[in-house]
């Protein structure tokens, strides 16, 4: 199977002693405390279930301006992103410190991870409008993630974690959300050999299923493995729990048995654009996927990044860096002249008119209207949940 990220072996920073996790959760509770923001949650789950391989906790401030700067930790990791825990003050903690890291996605604010405090610093405002700049490609706070990260706080604190639970995520989607170590186990008690991730935030329609078979065919795979982002969203996205109910649908209705894994990971989007596609690809090259899809303004928002900007940036990448491979694909869309959907590169001689294309803004309208889209665009048993939900939040 393809390695992890950065180490021969996948490192999750879950504790999975039950015996060593009781005894961890108890001293938690004695411990000082640091109420953490959504981000750093997310995070700590993702380095509990070792998505984040091999990090080892939250970064210091001068990984956090390397990454951002040249996609490197000062050791000479490849990383695309900083991994931080910020805070508004940290005038009560100290270097050396072990403290408890509270949940803020969980009633009653449970401890998620202990941590020793290796580093406490200070980012100067010009220093998170830079870092900002690099990771998101502009500094407007209209930009949904650039907006989250210019306003959280500028103390970094960093250091090495236990995590003790997946906060919100294993309760509320037991049947979806996976470690990936769990999914590698899953792929080898499959045998798939050759596996493609799909990376989705979003439902998904007729255009994406058949990717999804588009690029299975083409790299003689084994297995799918969907991954549905499950953390926060941007105001107006669909929530998890709806995705998730289409995603499962349309896989159970539309794809052979054993062909497809529907799973979920817990993380908050950060709409980075090409620096996220590279984080999502250490993400699936962990997870033991040996190919992601990379389609279309993969992770974008609005007109921040060009449309194949997440693909390009895998050709700045040093030969050898990542083990998984990407698969770029274009816009899919169905051919009224052929009966079937393609990507839209590959279909020279079509006119824009020869496409069924609808804007999301167009199907939001016709969902919340009651009426489904066609059946060239969406699956109708997708489309009704869909339906179900806009209805419900009129």
């Amino acid at each position: 199977m393809i390695k992890p990220h950065g180490s021969n072996e996948l490192n999750a920073l879950y504790v999975s002693d039950s015996t060593e996790r009781v005894a961890l959760i108890t001293e938690a509770n004695t411990l000082p405390s640091i109420d953490i923001d959504s981000t750093a949650a997310a995070n700590a789950v993702m380095l509990g279930s070792g998505y984040f391989n091999p990090l080892t906790g939250f970064m210091n401030l001068a990984d956090c301006l390397s990454v951002s700067e040249s996609m490197t930790l000062t050791s000479g990791l490849f990383w695309p992103t900083p991994v931080a825990n910020r805070v508004a003050s940290a005038t009560s903690l100290r270097v050396g410190q072990k403290v408890a890291l509270k949940d803020p996605n969980v009633e009653g604010n449970p401890a998620i991870a202990i941590m020793v405090i290796n580093s406490i610093d200070e980012a100067s405002d010009a220093q998170i409008k830079t870092m900002a700049s690099q990771i998101f490609g502009s500094t407007d706070t209209d930009h949904p993630g650039v907006a989250t990260f210019t306003k959280a706080g500028k103390v970094f604190i960093g250091g090495d974690i236990q995590v003790l639970n997946y906060s919100y995520f294993k309760s509320d989607f037991p049947d979806t959300f996976r470690t990936a170590s769990q999914i590698r186990d899953q792929i080898t008690a499959n045998n798939w050999e050759t596996i493609v991730a799909f990376q989705t935030r979003n439902p998904m329609h007729l255009a994406h299923e058949e990717l999804c078979r588009i690029a299975m065919q083409r790299l003689n795979a084994d297995g799918c493995v969907i991954h549905m982002l499950l953390g926060q969203l941007k105001p107006g996205d669909i929530p998890a729990d709806v995705r998730d109910a289409c995603i499962r649908t349309m896989a159970d209705v539309y794809f052979p048995v054993n062909s497809v894994m529907v799973t979920g990971y817990g993380f908050d989007m950060l709409y980075a654009g090409p620096r996220e596609a590279v984080l999502h690809a250490i993400f699936r090259q962990n997870m033991g996927a040996t190919h992601l899809i990379v389609g279309r303004d993969h992770a974008g928002v609005g007109d921040y990044y060009g449309a194949f900007d997440a693909q390009t940036i895998f050709d700045t990448i040093p030969e050898g860096t990542l083990e998984i491979e990407i698969f770029n694909a274009d816009h899919t869309a169905w051919s009224k002249k052929l009966n079937r959907v393609v990507m839209m590169r590959e279909a020279p001689d079509h006119a824009k008119d020869d496409f069924v294309l609808l804007s999301g803004t167009k199907v939001r309208e016709m969902l919340s209207s009651g009426i489904a889209p066609p059946p060239e665009f969406s699956r109708p048993e997708v489309s009704q949940i869909l339906i179900e939900h806009y209805q419900i939040q009129q």
